[in-house]
């Protein structure tokens, strides 16, 4: 049976927040994918609310504090009500060398209260470690996280890059309402051990970089394509013998978008929706008709058998290419 997605909210976990089904992922507003303009970020952060998105998501490594100040001033003049606000902290800024990571308790309370400050609000709604700390027990810092529920600064719970093991143990100290890594038809297979136990558990999952950082719109064919400064070119899938071998498996999406008459980005997104209503995908984008072509998702008709044949088209570990760069890979699935 050939089937649209509903618009009906996506719940978060075991919290009383639901979402729209597609949310606005906003790193891309501070630089990561290039040059941003603050004016042109705003828009997109106004359209996409306006067009019913309401799951905002930021960090404060993103642009190290600017997404943040961004994001709470198009937020500003009473849009804050209409979304679910989320944002991350616990990696910390190395200049010329890997991000570091803190998840001490002490921390965790001072890089929210940064937060609060930076998004110019009195609550988040939900709170993500970015980064699991490999020297501080799970179990201290979403402690030093709970009490931040506790006292009203922190709506709901989540984790970043958190192996099974590690959301098992955090989930006993404080409810997790949602587990948030990359998930996609290009790289699945640490995404659906993950959701073996966020399922169990009742867990929400957040799938970042959901269209492959581009690489599943088929809009970059070869690494010329990337420009100077734009972080996509420090990933290891883009290299060019990589990008080569990703584009055969893209193919296999191109064609069934032309076969529905709609864009491989938007195949790409029905395929994730269609994996089960706990799972929201948070594409971002630095433009505006681009909000519009990844909400123009739910109204792509995506039978079972078709999401089963792009699964076996692009099948876990196909993808050429680590997720990150050696010295990142360190840092995720902790």
């Amino acid at each position: 049976m050939t089937q649209t997605f509903t618009r009906e909210p996506r719940k978060l976990g075991g919290s009383a927040l639901g979402v729209f089904p597609i949310g606005l992922g906003c790193m891309s507003l501070s630089g990561a994918y290039g040059k941003s303009d603050d004016a042109q970020g705003m828009r997109v952060i106004h359209h996409a609310i306006d067009r019913g998105v309401t799951l905002l998501d930021s960090s404060d490594m993103y642009g190290w504090g600017h997404n943040e100040i961004l994001l709470g001033k198009a937020l500003a003049g009473g849009r804050r009500d209409k979304v679910v606000l989320a944002t991350k902290f616990g990696q910390t800024q190395r200049p010329g060398g890997a991000n570091g990571v803190d998840g001490r308790p002490d921390y965790v309370k001072a890089a929210c209260e940064a937060s609060l400050k930076r998004l110019g609000v009195e609550v988040i709604d939900l709170y993500y470690q970015h980064r699991v700390d490999p020297s501080v027990p799970i179990e201290d810092t979403v402690g030093a996280m709970g009490e931040l529920v506790t006292a009203g600064k922190v709506r709901a719970l989540g984790l970043s890059e958190a192996r099974p093991e590690t959301i098992r143990r955090a989930h006993k100290t404080f409810p997790i309402a949602a587990v948030q890594s990359e998930y996609s038809l290009l790289y699945r297979e640490q995404a659906e051990e993950t959701l073996q136990t966020t399922r169990e558990l009742g867990i929400s999952f957040v799938a970042y970089s959901p269209l492959g950082r581009s690489l599943l719109t088929g809009a970059v064919r070869q690494a010329s394509d990337i420009p100077e400064g734009d972080g996509r070119g420090r990933h290891p899938r883009f290299t060019p013998d990589n990008l080569v071998s990703n584009l055969k498996l893209v193919s296999a999406i191109e064609a069934m978008a032309r076969a529905k008459g709609c864009t491989p980005g938007q195949i790409a997104l029905a395929w994730l929706l269609a994996q089960g209503p706990d799972i929201v995908p948070i594409p971002g984008t630095k433009h505006v008709d681009r909000v519009d072509e990844n909400l123009g998702t739910l109204d792509v008709a995506l039978s079972p058998d078709d999401a089963e044949r792009l699964s076996a088209a692009l099948p876990p570990g196909a993808a050429a290419g680590t997720r990150y760069a050696e010295a990142q890979l360190k840092a995720v699935y902790l």
